[in-house]
């Protein structure tokens, strides 16, 4: 008999196609409710998701022919993975898949506070001719510290070394530097570094993790980089931080107020105080969680699933 695979959120054609041409019985429902999916969910044996809704110990306790589930992302932190894997079932990610995407978008961020790109643009589009307040610094001869150096953060090392940058990681696991970062201990980190990036899980020990007392013990003045999760931040911290002159800019593709699916901002109306604060600075660039969401990684995403599941099953 043939698993069967239920899609929960669509994603690029050939993940359908290629598993469909392996053998998989595909189908997909991208509008009932959890509730609805729950109720036949122990017709199938895999789930494909993005991050619609949480699979958590309710939804799997009624998937009771489940083999895996796969998300089409990098990170698993929307599924009870614990309690799956008690279950034998299958995890599946695809950090391989936009670890490039991530990369270039973080380089990217970096190179427009520094140079100030969209702060000059929209003030030449209003009809100002400033040079003197739009003066702006040089990566070359700073010293970039990554904390997480797993798929994201050795990424954007690469990406690194056409500049004349020191480039030091701190990790939970031991020897994970490499020939683009060497790892240091957080402490030193907080020493040398002048531009943070973050590439992180959430977690129960990074949820919150970059507080007043983390950046605090920072030695310099530092610019902040968040391509990871907006939870790894406490935004009210950063923003004192910025009033106070000790985070000079800050680059952030997700935020602290997002919900779970990334498709929507805020559970509510209201706009946090500190929010507002962001959306008004003139040293701060945002982006709607899209660092790892390029049309080429797509693509690479749903064929890292594709051959991660058949690699499994076939």
């Amino acid at each position: 008999m043939p698993i069967k695979v239920l899609h929960i959120d669509s994603n690029h054609p050939i993940l359908w196609e290629q598993l469909q041409e392996a053998g998989f019985e595909n189908h997909a429902d991208f509008t009932s409710t959890k509730e609805e999916i729950e109720a036949k969910i122990q017709d199938y044996q895999g789930i494909v998701i993005r991050s619609r809704f949480k699979i958590d110990k309710q939804f799997i306790d009624k998937a009771i022919n489940l083999k895996f589930i796969a998300r089409v992302g990098a990170g698993l932190e929307s599924i009870d993975c614990d309690y799956a894997l008690s279950k034998g079932i299958e995890l599946i990610a695809a950090p391989e898949g936009n670890r490039n995407a991530v990369a270039e978008h973080t380089l990217g961020m970096i190179l427009s506070l520094f140079n100030k790109l969209n702060l000059a643009d929209s003030e030449i589009r209003s009809g100002q001719w400033n040079r003197e307040s739009n003066r702006g610094h040089e990566l070359d001869g700073k010293t970039v510290g990554i904390i997480g150096y797993g798929n994201m953060g050795k990424a954007f090392a690469k990406k690194l070394r056409g500049f004349d940058v020191t480039v030091l990681c701190y990790d939970i696991k031991d020897n994970v530097g490499d020939e683009n970062a060497k790892q240091v201990s957080l402490k030193e980190l907080q020493e040398k570094t002048d531009v943070l990036s973050l590439h992180i899980p959430w977690t129960p020990e990074t949820d919150k993790m970059v507080d007043a007392k983390f950046i605090n013990a920072f030695k310099k003045p530092i610019w902040i980089i968040n391509t990871s999760r907006g939870k790894n931040i406490v935004t009210a911290d950063l923003v004192a931080a910025m009033e106070s002159g000790k985070v000079l800019g800050a680059g952030l593709d997700v935020l602290e107020y997002e919900k779970l699916s990334f498709e929507t901002l805020f559970q509510d109306k209201n706009t946090p105080e500190a929010f507002q604060y962001l959306l008004d600075g003139r040293k701060v660039i945002l982006t709607p969680h899209i660092a790892g969401w390029t049309f080429e990684s797509h693509e690479r995403l749903a064929q890292v699933i594709v051959d991660k599941i058949k690699a499994v099953y076939l």
